[in-house]
């Protein structure tokens, strides 16, 4: 599941402790908001098994890599930000490391071999249930091209980087750290 990165579309109910969910996934009962600690959102509480519904955070993973001297970027072709530019990323798996996720949604993405090199950094929203974990990584095999998901895929030099173009405040973010660390010549 390739699905991106980054839902910046204030998720309120999530907010909220609803989410949409109605039913208990043990035993089928109404949940219902409840306030379980003052300092804490609201929970979603079963009122026939008494079971706390925790809502987890998404946790995304991807990587900025440079081929040919830009940066990889992808044109997304699904919602949300379709039609804008993004790195290769994605949902990590339950019991998926995020280094192999990171690695998995590259190659699903843009067709891709890379291996994670750093941690560039870890980006997450208010409103947002996503954290964004990105990957300084380098191409190792594959030839780049556009994945399930994408309608075209690209390198850009820094100095060309469509920043007026970019998808997610995390794209903006972590692009804005590769590009503060090249200069440093540290990454680069």
């Amino acid at each position: 599941m390739a699905t991106h990165d980054h839902h910046h579309h204030h998720d309120h109910a999530h907010r909220r402790g609803g989410g949409g969910y109605r039913f208990c996934p043990r035993c089928a009962g109404p949940l219902a908001p409840r306030t379980l600690k003052d300092n804490e959102p609201r929970r979603l509480v079963c009122e026939k098994c008494s079971f706390i519904f925790y809502q987890d955070p998404k946790v995304v993973a991807g990587t900025i890599c440079t081929l040919d001297r830009g940066v990889v970027l992808l044109r997304r072709g699904i919602e949300p930000a379709m039609g804008k530019w993004v790195f290769p990323g994605g949902y990590v798996d339950r019991g998926e490391s995020t280094t192999e996720a990171a690695v998995r949604e590259t190659r699903e993405e843009s067709r891709l071999e890379v291996v994670t090199r750093s941690l560039l950094g870890v980006y997450s929203y208010p409103g947002s249930p996503n954290v964004i974990i990105v990957y300084v990584a380098d191409v190792v095999g594959g030839t780049l091209a556009a994945g399930d998901e994408s309608t075209e895929a690209g390198t850009f030099p820094l100095s060309r980087i469509p920043w007026d173009d970019l998808a997610f405040p995390s794209t903006v973010e972590a692009l804005k750290e590769f590009v503060r660390l090249c200069g440093a010549g540290e990454i680069c």
